[in-house]
């Protein structure tokens, strides 16, 4: 009974977590870019009081085992693209494809999001790319992106390829920069740091140049990705963790009731 009491613990605990990926993922319905997140789990320990064995005279062929409950392993981010929402603004970008958009942080290193809201920041050097805090997008050799001129002349291209409109002969000229997208072998060995950005590790790999892959991603300018959540999809999954966890719950009061009933004994 007192491993029935623990057991049961540790369910509550993982479901209590489970619930805890999910709110995140509602909460963060409307959040652009942003991939949902899934709760992965594991049983633990088991005790064997008899095992299988084959012997002369004699067979048992299943084990005689109980566990010791549950516990949380891993959250798989998925990393499937959301619904591309149209916006009028020429900054907008949107990924299709699996690439990652590269930014400076202010500590001096590079992140990758899929957040392509960004803003022209007034700098020393000129107008600079930004994302909404700041920090600057990087082009594929990994340096700062800055505009001369009228912004309204400048395009982007599928590609990725900032171009500027000569008015007198209306033709999009090649500035020589590119708009950095990169990709991993492992997405989802990416650490999320918030702001909608992810740090690359040794899980992930290191980034790779989009368009050195097989399958290279294309920007789509007056667009935002939006969330990759279902709202629906979440909701069955938070009754179902809830179910689990007053599942669980039951368990520690029938087992509780028991001790009480053996404790309770007279001769």
């Amino acid at each position: 009974m007192m491993r029935a009491l623990w057991t049961a613990a540790s369910g509550m605990k993982a479901m209590q977590f489970n619930v805890d990926t999910i709110s995140n993922n509602l909460a963060n319905v409307n959040t652009t870019g942003y991939k949902k997140e899934k709760a992965e789990f594991e049983d633990i320990l088991y005790v064997s009081m008899q095992k299988a064995y084959s012997a002369e005279g004699a067979q048992r062929p299943v084990n005689l085992q109980v566990g010791h409950g549950v516990v949380a392993r891993a959250t798989a981010r998925d990393f499937s693209s959301g619904n591309l929402e149209q916006t009028s603004n020429k900054l907008d970008m949107a990924i299709e494809g699996v690439g990652f958009f590269a930014v400076r942080g202010a500590d001096g290193n590079i992140y990758y999001t899929r957040d392509g809201s960004f803003k022209v920041a007034m700098t020393e050097e000129g107008k600079m790319l930004t994302n909404s805090k700041g920090y600057p997008v990087l082009d594929q050799d990994g340096m700062e992106i800055y505009f001369d001129g009228d912004m309204a002349l400048y395009e982007i291209q599928p590609t990725g390829e900032i171009t500027y409109k000569d008015l007198d002969t209306g033709i999009n000229l090649p500035t020589g920069q590119y708009i950095g997208l990169f990709q991993f072998e492992n997405p989802m060995g990416l650490e999320a740091v918030g702001g909608n950005m992810y740090r690359s590790n040794t899980a992930s790999g290191e980034p790779l140049p989009d368009f050195e892959t097989e399958n290279p991603s294309t920007i789509r300018n007056y667009f935002l990705e939006s969330s990759n959540v279902q709202v629906v999809e979440e909701m069955v999954k938070l009754i179902t963790a809830q179910r689990a966890y007053e599942l669980n719950s039951k368990a520690i009061t029938t087992s509780d009731e028991m001790l009480q009933t053996a404790n309770n004994i007279r001769r």
